[in-house]
């Protein structure tokens, strides 16, 4: 597996990818998932890839390989959207290809893909492309995409991203999100390639491949958890006794009773309200 993410700003793009294919006991494998399309001064397009290993490989094999006169490509379409076409038409023309003999060997058709750029004058856009070679934009409702393992990484991104986020933050955000899944998933792992790409340059000028010795990610990786605890630790704990304050869990206006499963023949039995915590002994559950 693999946990890929981008986001569309105001500002520019900001992507990050890790670059794990397999995990286990005994075999690891790296492989990096993030492809740039240069063309200084005309278009820059970043691909970043999850699914299936094979398949990610001979789409990108597809959009780099020499296409007969007149094919329209990468380095030929007049904006994103057309882009966005021509890689989902590489997925498809993969599947015509792969998919037949993947399902003899009971193996599905599986990639998933994040594509984002700019061409001339046009702004920034950003896609996710399926499977079926179909895809979706980016929005200012949602201006971030993701693939691979996404439900460790998604909080963080939901709390703090808009599209007026600065590219600094958004990279900071984007971050934080990958620690947050390398934490917890096994198969996510270093070195990750991180690209931000400011508007209207039309080239990339800043990129970092981050491995377990960067210092800055390191500094994410601590202060991160610690200020998590912090935080944690600041926010009250619920109050049972107390029925008045904005902190209770056992309001007055209702009493609080578990779903409970009566002995077979026996009904109507009476049960007292739930007990105070042990450290209040001396104070009654509310009821």
């Amino acid at each position: 597996m693999t946990y890929c993410v981008a986001a569309r700003l105001d500002s520019g793009l900001v992507f990050l990818s890790d670059s794990r294919t397999n995990a286990g006991v005994d075999q690891i494998s790296v492989f990096r998932k993030m492809t740039v399309f240069e063309r200084a001064g005309d278009r820059v397009m970043t691909l970043m890839t999850s699914g299936n290993l094979a398949v990610s490989q001979a789409v990108l094999n597809a959009l780099t390989r020499p296409r007969p006169e007149g094919c329209e490509t990468l380095w030929s379409a007049p904006d994103m959207f057309e882009a966005a076409c021509v890689v989902g038409a590489a997925v498809r023309e993969v599947y015509r290809h792969e998919a037949a003999a993947l399902h003899e060997q009971h193996v599905d058709f599986n990639v998933s893909l994040i594509f984002g750029g700019q061409i001339g004058a046009e702004r920034c856009r950003l896609f996710q492309v399926y499977s079926a070679g179909n895809f979706i934009e980016a929005g200012q409702e949602c201006p971030y995409f993701q693939i691979g393992e996404a439900k460790y990484g998604k909080p963080i991104l939901d709390r703090v991203l808009r599209p007026d986020t600065s590219l600094d933050e958004a990279a900071k955000c984007a971050l934080i999100s990958m620690d947050s899944t390398l934490r917890s998933n096994i198969s996510v792992g270093l070195p990750l390639d991180l690209l931000v790409y400011g508007a209207d340059t039309l080239r990339v000028t800043h990129f970092a491949c981050i491995d377990e010795n960067n210092e800055y990610f390191r500094m994410i990786r601590g202060s991160w958890g610690e200020r998590l605890r912090q935080v944690f630790a600041e926010i009250a704990a619920p109050l049972w006794t107390s029925p008045e304050a904005p902190t209770s869990l056992v309001p007055p206006s209702r009493v609080h009773q578990p779903l409970r499963a009566e002995p077979a023949g026996e009904t109507g039995a009476s049960h007292p309200a739930p007990q105070s915590l042990a450290e209040d002994p001396g104070k009654k559950q509310a009821g």
